[in-house]
């Protein structure tokens, strides 16, 4: 979308401090971070929120929470937790209209979170 922040920095129209990328998902640093590892993971596909993503792009969910994954042990949070953590809709807090996940460590988490 032309005035999509997160298809901005897919689009490197924005710079971003990438911490992983592959041909549908971009990870970068949160530029406002709420924990010692905060990074969000997008698709490189522009949906607004889950309520949009199709029933055959169901795959792209799963890789997401992979790349979380991967990340979470490159950034050595994978074994004491992490949170991840999707908003949709803005009752939910969700910012941007991308879909996006949040990649939250490196402190205890408390519940509830909102």
């Amino acid at each position: 979308m032309k005035d999509c922040i997160f298809c901005k920095i897919i689009n490197n129209e924005i710079p971003s401090e990438k911490v992983y990328e592959d041909e549908n998902i971009l990870a970068f640093e949160d530029i406002n971070p709420k924990a010692p590892v905060h990074i969000l993971l997008i698709p490189k596909l522009h949906f607004a929120s889950l309520n949009e993503i199709p029933e055959d792009k169901k795959g792209l969910i799963g890789d997401l929470l992979l790349a979380a994954k991967k990340i979470a042990a490159q950034k050595k949070i994978d074994k004491k937790g992490y949170r991840i953590v999707l908003n949709t809709g803005k009752e939910s807090g969700q910012e941007v209209s991308h879909v996006h996940f949040h990649l939250l460590g490196g402190r205890r988490m408390t519940w509830p979170p909102g």
